[in-house]
């Protein structure tokens, strides 16, 4: 995902409500997020759908291995070569 320019990609939600399908076209065209304010406050982000697939991927391998970390912080990992020896058991089956 591209960076945020502010001077761009942060509109009033009166204006989303005018031009809402021009705003989702420059969303889709510059894969920038588009923050969208109410009273001067930002409550909403308006992301390509494909740039947020994205994100959810990373979040889900970021999650992964800081619970991987964690775990081996406890004590719950395993040694390098238990592993393999454990993974080629289940390949020869």
């Amino acid at each position: 995902m591209q960076r945020l320019k502010i001077d761009q990609d942060i509109k009033p939600l009166s204006e989303i409500r005018t031009g809402i399908a021009n705003f989702i076209k420059q969303v889709h065209d510059t894969k920038r997020p588009l923050v969208i304010t109410q009273h001067g406050k930002g409550v909403a982000v308006l992301i390509d759908v494909h740039e947020f697939e994205a994100m959810q991927e990373k979040i889900e391998l970021l999650t992964d291995v800081q619970m991987s970390l964690s775990q081996i912080e406890n004590g719950q990992g395993i040694d390098h070569q238990d592993a393999m020896g454990e993974i080629l058991k289940r390949v020869r089956k």
